[in-house]
C-alpha cells in the first residue's frame, strides 16, 4: 500500500484499539488532510475524535498538551513542515519539559505529525527539513518513516509511547507503495528507535532517514554495477539514535557518507559525523563526508533539483571517500 494510506491504517488501528487516542489538526477531517493522510477517519470516529482545528499551530499543540493532562493521547497533524514554527514555544517550553519539570510525576503522549522534505514541487515554507530543532531538545522522541511497512508500525508505536514524539513523514514518498503486515503481531514488530540496515554492503556504510533512504539505495544499485558495495542504513530514530548498529557498518566497512535534504552545515549529519569519530576513529579510512542541502532558503520549485542530494552528488561522495 501506499506510505500514506500506512500511516492512515496505522493511526485507524490504534484509534480502535484505545479510545483516548485523537487525531487533530488543520483539515484533518472533512477532507482527510492536504495529503488525504487521515482520509476517512472522521467519518469512522466522529468530530470528537478527528477534529478539525483552526489555522493556529500554537494552539493545536497548546490544546494537545492540556487534553495529554487529562489522560487523552492526542496524535497533530502540522499541515506542512514550515508551519511548524509557530508552536516552537509550545514544543520546546512546555511538551518537551513537563515530564523533567514535574520529576516524573506527568506524561504526555502526544505525536506531532510532520509532512518534510521538498520534491513535490511547492512554495515557500512547504519543503523544509527541520529535524535539527528537534533532535537537540531534551525530552523529545524524532523518528522519520521512510517506507510504508515502517509508517504503518512507528505511527503506532509512537502513540503508544509515553513520551512525546515528533514524526517525520516523507511527504514525497506518500504515494509510493510496498507490502504492509497488517497481521504481524506488536512483538514481532522492529523496535521504534533501531536503526535497519536495508541494504548490507561491503565497502562505504551510507547513512540516511526520511526521504533520503530511497535516493540512497538508488545509488548502491548504481555503485554496484561499478563493483562497489554500499551498505545502506535506514536510521528510523534520530533520537535517541541507534549508535551501536551505526559503529559495527563503519568500523566494518572504513568509509561513512551521511545523506539528508537539511542543509549541511550544522544538519543532523554533522552529530552522526562527530559520533562516528568519536567511536570508529582508528578504523576509518577516510573523513565521514556529508551530502544535503545548501545553506540557503529552499528554493523555489523550478530549482529543487538541483538543492536535493541526488544519485550523482552521492556517488560523487563515495568516490571521494576512496580518495584518501
Amino acid at each position: 500500500m501506499p506510505l500514506a494510506k500506512a500511516l492512515n491504517e496505522g493511526m485507524r488501528k490504534a484509534m480502535e484499539n484505545d479510545p483516548k487516542v485523537l487525531v487533530m489538526g488543520e483539515d484533518v477531517g472533512k477532507l482527510g488532510g492536504v495529503f488525504r493522510v487521515t482520509d476517512g477517519l472522521q467519518k469512522d470516529f466522529g468530530e470528537e475524535r478527528v477534529i478539525d482545528t483552526p489555522l493556529a499551530e500554537s494552539g493545536i499543540v497548546g490544546t494537545a498538551i492540556g487534553l495529554a493532562l487529562r489522560g487523552y493521547r492526542p496524535v497533530v497533524e502540522i499541515q506542512f513542515d514550515g508551519f511548524v514554527f509557530p508552536a516552537a514555544d509550545q514544543i520546546i517550553t512546555q511538551l518537551a519539559k513537563m515530564h523533567m519539570r514535574s520529576l516524573g510525576a506527568l506524561q504526555l503522549p502526544v505525536v506531532i505529525r510532520i509532512p518534510c522534505g521538498g520534491g513535490i514541487g511547492a512554495v515557500e515554507h512547504h519543503s523544509e527539513s527541520p529535524e535539527n530543532y528537534f533532535t537537540h531538545t531534551a525530552g523529545l522522541r524524532v523518528v522519520a518513516c521512510s517506507n510504508s511497512a515502517d509508517a504503518y508500525t512507528m505511527i503506532q508505536q509512537s502513540i503508544a509511547s509515553p513520551d512525546p514524539v515528533i514524526f517525520f513523514e516523507p511527504k514525497r514518498r506518500y504515494w509510493d507503495k510496498a507490502p504492509v503486515d497488517v497481521e504481524a503481531a506488536p512483538a514481532d514488530w522492529r523496535p521504534l528507535h533501531d536503526a535497519h540496515v536495508v541494504n548490507p554492503g561491503e565497502h562505504v556504510t551510507v547513512l540516511a532517514y526520511g526521504p533520503s533512504v530511497k535516493t540512497c539505495l538508488e545509488a548502491a544499485a548504481a555503485a554496484a554495477e561499478e563493483g562497489r558495495s554500499l551498505e545502506v542504513i535506514d536510521l528510523r530514530s534520530l533520537n535517541p539514535l541507534d549508535i551501536d548498529t551505526v559503529t559495527e557498518s563503519v568500523n566494518r566497512t572504513g568509509r561513512c557518507v551521511v545523506v539528508h535534504e537539511a542543509p549541511v552545515f550544522s544538519g543532523y549529519g554533522a552529530e552522526l559525523a562527530a559520533r562516528i569519530t568519536e567511536r570508529c576513529f582508528y578504523r576509518l579510512e577516510s573523513p565521514v563526508l556529508r551530502v544535503g542541502g545548501f545553506s540557503t532558503p529552499y528554493p523555489p520549485s523550478r530549482l529543487e533539483d538541483h538543492y536535493l542530494p541526488d544519485l550523482d552528488r552521492i556517488l560523487d561522495a563515495v568516490d571521494r571517500t576512496f580518495a584518501w
